[in-house]
């Protein structure tokens, strides 16, 4: 067999070596759907961008003049943004890349990624800008929906899902963010406490399932009582709710403590179980802290309330007792 080389114009050219044409070039560019373009640095001007950008814009290819083009084809609330950061990497000679809203013909908007390299001349100055665009709608689309599960996912576990409200975790979050705005503001915050009473004899009387709707009619008047933004009203735990009150001082908390006990009378929710009343009734610890003290803790603060409420179980319930000592007794409902 001859092992002899073939001549030099019958050798097949390795396949990694591309055609000299620039035809070829442009076409396989303009056969992609991400759009190629290249500005003259000097000029600021468009030298080439591909015909796919009417496709995705509607604008023709031709109308894409100068930078100022580029500039006025974004959405205002983008533009000053991404373009401040383009000349300045464009400027320092830095590849980049930016996204933001495209507008189209038709008055919509198609998010961009432009990708950019920066060419430099052989003094190693600027020379031009080459870049392809992207469009990536449907990415943040996706991205934007996996946000709001996030967000829905992030409720769902702050939120009490029997009754509606804030659970414990939410309010534990809040109190340390309104304990440390107390203590930079040197506001009051309050606190009350409350727990329904006799509420295993309730269940034991009428059944869980009715047991859950007594919970969910008492956070609905709570609900009403908390009607500042930053109110909060939670869920503690089994029967025990919780109002967080920033920026209320000792007479307006004790208002409002008082406040809960008439919504919860006003209910009428029949009880009747042992050693109960005709109705369900709550008991309430209360307590102010006027000025948060450096030294102090949050934790604290809750627990001496907490210790207020356990004082009105044992002196009788559906009462009323403040951190500073001071019982206030309800009739029975």
């Amino acid at each position: 067999m001859s092992t002899r080389p073939l001549p030099a114009t019958a050798r097949p050219e390795p396949p990694h070596v591309l055609p000299e044409s620039p035809d070829v070039y442009k076409t396989l560019l303009e056969s992609t759907r991400a759009i190629p373009w290249k500005i003259d640095w000097a000029s600021m001007r468009f030298a080439y961008i591909g015909p796919q950008i009417e496709t995705l814009l509607g604008w023709e290819q031709d109308s894409w003049q100068t930078v100022d083009d580029w500039v006025a084809r974004m959405h205002p609330d983008d533009r000053a943004t991404v373009v401040d950061f383009c000349v300045s990497q464009s400027r320092a000679g830095v590849d980049h890349e930016a996204d933001y809203r495209a507008l189209t013909r038709d008055g919509g908007y198609v998010w961009i990624r432009d990708v950019v390299h920066v060419v430099r001349d052989a003094a190693g100055e600027v020379d031009s800008l080459v870049g392809f665009m992207f469009d990536i709608s449907q990415r943040k689309h996706d991205e934007e929906e996996l946000l709001r599960l996030h967000r829905d996912l992030e409720q769902l576990s702050l939120t009490d899902s029997l009754t509606g409200i804030s659970n414990r975790r939410s309010f534990d979050q809040c109190l340390e963010i309104e304990w440390n705005a107390a203590r930079r503001s040197a506001q009051p915050l309050s606190l009350v406490v409350l727990d329904l009473d006799h509420f295993k004899q309730f269940n034991d009387a009428h059944g869980h399932l009715a047991g859950d709707e007594c919970l969910q009619k008492i956070a609905g008047a709570l609900r009403a009582i908390a009607r500042r933004p930053r109110d909060i009203v939670a869920r503690f735990g089994g029967e025990e709710f919780i109002l967080l009150l920033p920026e209320t001082g000792a007479a307006a908390a004790a208002l409002l403590a008082q406040e809960c006990v008439a919504r919860i009378a006003a209910l009428r929710i029949a009880h009747g179980g042992q050693g109960a009343g005709a109705f369900v009734t709550a008991s309430l610890g209360l307590g102010t802290v006027a000025h948060v003290d450096a030294g102090a803790t949050a934790r604290d603060f809750l627990e001496a309330v907490d210790g207020c409420l356990y004082a009105a179980k044992r002196a009788g319930r559906n009462r009323i007792e403040t951190l500073q000592g001071t019982a206030t007794d309800r009739p029975q409902a």
